[in-house]
């Protein structure tokens, strides 16, 4: 069994607060958490789900020449800044 910490949105977690007082027998996190990602897994249809699947594996080709910086490893946030 994995534990995992999750982060709500203060507006889910208001609505998930206003459900849960509504319920005679209100369910645990945990089980809401479980029944939900169950939901969503078994859901086939891509179009209602946010993620895609990737198209094919990522295939990066480099450069011949390469950059002509020896440094770009060590200092790649100057470099990619927008105003170097």
């Amino acid at each position: 069994m994995r534990r995992a910490t999750i982060t709500l949105p203060d507006d889910l977690e208001a609505e998930l607060d206003s459900y849960l007082e509504t319920q005679d027998a209100a369910p645990s996190l945990t089980g809401l958490v479980v029944v939900a990602l169950r939901r969503y897994l078994e859901d086939k249809r891509l179009e209602s789900r946010q993620y895609q699947p990737p198209a094919g594996p990522l295939r990066i080709t480099p450069a011949k020449r390469g950059s002509g910086a020896a440094d770009t490893s060590l200092d790649h946030d100057r470099y990619l800044a927008d105003d170097p």
